[in-house]
């Protein structure tokens, strides 16, 4: 049966690069979905990604694009965005690319609302490079880096993107594939800076180190931890201890970067060259 999201695919791209079981492949898939959803022409996307796991999605889309450097993707996406703002900018990363290595772009792209969508596959670990530790491994968690056990706090993706002006803010689960899609579907809508969470599975090199050493069983803790928002609401800070909640946190309007640096910026200058004959 052929699929309408199909046309998005290069399959002469195929077989994936993904470990068997992975979670990108359902965050893959849902993007696919969202696109196709919302008509989206590929001419018009511009598609980018930096270095890790995630960072191999850009070669299966047939749409504009990108696989740039480690921590560097959202700096090109916002360079493609300025210079084409017609262009539907979307970066997808790994939680190192966008949380560690990339953390600083990270924060600053959140507070200037610039209209990117940002979605990270949060699997909790360097997958790509073997499995060391990263800024969202879950605290006594094993790792190549950490192996007496991860002593540093989690960071919490949703309170920081948040925190730094972010105004669309949402996080769900590979092991909810429907209420991804349709939260990924919402987020492409949204003018702005829009950023996704996605927990997902790393059973190779986060989960055989840590009793989890298939993709069932890792799925399986996924599902335990994870909280619906509403349900959030009414439990302790105790009960939520260890436990990921999602649902959609931030859902705002706020001027958008590239409409105030065209009519604010480029248009003070074409004033000035105007008044002085340039």
């Amino acid at each position: 049966m052929n699929l309408s999201y199909e046309k998005l695919i290069r399959y002469e791209m195929y077989p994936v690069y993904w470990c068997p079981g992975c979670g990108i492949g359902v965050v893959f898939k849902s993007i696919l979905i969202s696109f196709d959803k919302l008509g989206w022409d590929p001419n018009e996307i511009a598609f980018i990604s930096g270095i890790g796991c995630t960072s191999r999605m850009p070669g299966y889309l047939k749409a504009n694009t990108i696989h740039t450097t480690h921590g560097r993707a959202l700096t090109f996406a916002t360079g493609i965005k300025l210079v084409k703002p017609d262009k539907k900018v979307v970066v997808v990363s790994g939680d190192g690319d966008a949380l560690a290595i990339g953390g600083n772009h990270f924060l600053h792209a959140c507070r200037r609302n610039i209209d990117i969508k940002l979605i990270i596959v949060n699997n909790g670990v360097y997958g790509m490079t073997g499995g060391q530790v990263s800024p969202t491994t879950p605290e006594g968690f094993f790792t190549e880096t950490t192996p007496y056990g991860n002593i540093d706090p989690e960071f919490d993706t949703v309170k920081i993107a948040e925190a730094a002006g972010a105004t669309y803010v949402a996080r769900e689960s590979v092991t909810r594939p429907f209420l991804l899609s349709k939260i990924i579907e919402k987020s492409l809508s949204h003018k702005g800076f829009a950023v996704v969470e996605v927990i997902s599975n790393c059973h190779i090199n986060l989960g055989r180190k840590n009793k989890m050493r298939n993709q069932l069983k890792m799925l399986k803790w996924i599902d335990e931890r994870i909280v619906p928002l509403s349900k959030a609401s009414s439990m302790t800070p105790e009960e939520l201890k260890g436990k990921l909640v999602t649902g959609e946190f931030v859902n705002k309007q706020k001027p958008e970067y590239v409409e105030q640096y065209y009519t604010q910026i480029i248009g003070k200058v074409k004033e000035l060259q105007a008044e002085f004959d340039l």
